[in-house]
């Protein structure tokens, strides 16, 4: 089932969302929704959705980055990113510590804000400790791009869109971003 994907300006957004108990992560009804915002994800696409933006303030979200969303992407700049497939799994309730070693910024974009796109700065590399779909507690180490999909993920879960960390200068429509800078350094926007 394709879920709706909820815009900028829900106040859903710009909440913080509540932690799942055991046994609501075991419950039918949310292994159901884990399965629906898989589907959601895919559809869009996208490599990662978080429950707000199906409009539920929950702290779940589900990430998944198929090496096919990497094919037309070249090698060089999947190496600058840091950007490698990363097989699906949902993340419950997480915690995120921020390697405070400096900040990497690239292009973002958010299926929230449909058809947009602007320079974010983030922290090249996270621990996040959260429970996965089975409610059993879990590391993740990360760096480079996944590492950039779990602070977008999870800051959505704390009512934060990328929007609020950007660098403005450099907001604008994704066919402006495709047509100008797609292939351009970003310092234009320092």
């Amino acid at each position: 089932m394709r879920l709706k994907i909820v815009q900028a300006g829900e106040p859903v957004l710009r909440e913080r969302a509540k932690p799942l108990s055991k046994a609501e992560i075991a419950s039918r009804n949310i292994q159901q929704l884990i399965e629906w915002m898989r589907e959601t994800m895919h559809d869009a696409p996208g490599v990662g959705l978080a429950a707000p933006q199906i409009g539920l303030g929950l702290q779940l979200a589900v990430i998944e980055d198929k090496a096919e969303y990497q094919r037309d992407i070249r090698p060089e700049v999947l190496k600058e990113r840091g950007r490698k497939p990363v097989a699906f799994h949902a993340i419950i309730n997480p915690e995120i510590t921020l390697d405070d070693s400096g900040q990497v910024s690239f292009f973002e974009g958010c299926l929230s804000l449909a058809g947009f796109t602007a320079v974010v700065p983030r922290a090249p590399k996270v621990t996040v400790r959260c429970l996965d779909h089975k409610g059993e507690p879990r590391e993740i180490r990360a760096a480079g791009w996944y590492g950039r999909i779990l602070q977008h993920e999870i800051d959505h879960l704390h009512g934060t869109l990328y929007i609020d960390r950007m660098k403005s200068r450099s907001f604008m429509p994704l066919e402006n971003h495709n047509r100008f800078w797609k292939e351009k350094p970003l310092h234009s926007f320092e």
